[in-house]
């Protein structure tokens, strides 16, 4: 869900109580993952929780507690989705509800002011008879990789619910990698649109002065340029409008310091061309092995903007959960086991 603390703020600001529903833990097969969350209010929501019968239980039951005096500050509710919401997915989660009020504001904003400045975060809610007490803090170094714990662990989705005491500790989204993209050409503005509502941050440039007027593009002298791209980032695709440049990108893309994601748009005919070149530059066959050319997913050929934008946007996001795998899975192998 986009900026869902900005998102509540309002609907507070605005005198409307809402309910925050999150998907606590999931078992199975489920239409969303854990620590998912959706917005509702007594005319709408914000996100979503998968569809279905599930969202539409959540978002019946959050409407109930927000128009009753009486109800109380939060709800646990587990729900096995074949048997009881006839969800084909057949899995089983575990969702909280919670009420929100003016007395939240307080770590709502602490939420907000992390999620802006794209710093990863933890929201701890320590249960207190029927309220739940909420602090909002900066994720420590060595802290468990999963979206929801409880008591250290992975939050369960059946079995004893959390009690009085209990400490509920929800992990923000990672922060969004960097994408340099180079290039506002037709493929270039397709892949930024469809890298927009995606996990990435795009820092969009090109050279021509003439594609200032396009919204989200920084226009960029071909030397600076260089520079940025010899800077790295965790995701760098080349696609300018001239062969030269984009030789200069990825020349100083390879001799910068960094190591990630190098895509060069193009046919397997220029990709041959410019690995002879960077041989001949005498750049290492390990230092190559970084340079994708033609970029994109291998099975789909379609050479129409908006086809290599999904292609390339599908790419990435293949290559962004690989390496969150990699990291979570470092993780669970260096943290001691409990009995």
């Amino acid at each position: 869900m986009t900026d869902w603390p900005r998102q509540a703020l309002e609907r507070l600001a605005a005198g409307e109580p809402a309910a925050l529903v999150t998907l606590l833990a999931v078992e199975g097969s489920t239409p969303r993952e854990a620590g998912t969350k959706m917005l509702v209010w007594a005319e709408g929501q914000a996100g979503t929780i998968g569809g279905g019968n599930l969202e539409h239980r959540a978002s019946d039951q959050a409407r109930r507690m927000l128009a009753s005096a009486d109800a109380a500050h939060y709800a646990i509710q587990d729900y096995p989705l074949g048997p009881l919401l006839a969800q084909c997915c057949g899995g089983r989660v575990r969702l909280m509800i919670e009420r929100l009020d003016r007395r939240d504001a307080g770590w709502l904003t602490d939420a907000e002011r992390y999620w802006r400045a794209e710093e990863p975060f933890a929201i701890r809610s320590r249960v207190e008879g029927e309220a739940l007490v909420k602090s909002v803090g900066a994720v420590e170094a060595g802290c468990d990789t999963h979206a929801v714990s409880i008591g250290g662990r992975k939050a369960p989705a059946r079995g004893e619910r959390p009690s009085s005491g209990c400490e509920i500790v929800e992990r923000s989204a990672p922060i969004r990698p960097i994408v340099l993209l180079f290039g506002a050409g037709h493929v270039g503005r397709a892949i930024h649109r469809a890298l927009e509502p995606l996990p990435f941050r795009v820092f969009w440039s090109d050279c021509r002065e003439e594609m200032a007027e396009i919204s989200g593009v920084t226009v960029v002298p071909p030397d600076a340029q260089a520079e940025i791209a010899g800077d790295g980032a965790a995701y760098t695709l080349v696609l300018t409008h001239d062969h030269a440049l984009d030789y200069a990108l990825v020349s100083a893309a390879l001799a910068g310091d960094g190591d990630g994601y190098l895509g060069l748009i193009g046919s397997r005919t220029k990709a041959a061309r410019f690995f002879s070149r960077l041989r001949a530059d005498r750049f290492s066959e390990a230092t190559l092995a970084r340079l994708n050319c033609p970029i994109g997913i291998p099975e789909l050929k379609d050479k129409a903007p908006e086809i290599i934008a999904v292609s390339v946007a599908a790419d990435l996001l293949l290559r962004l959960q690989a390496s969150r795998c990699v990291v979570r899975d470092a993780f669970e192998e260096s943290a001691p086991h409990h009995d």
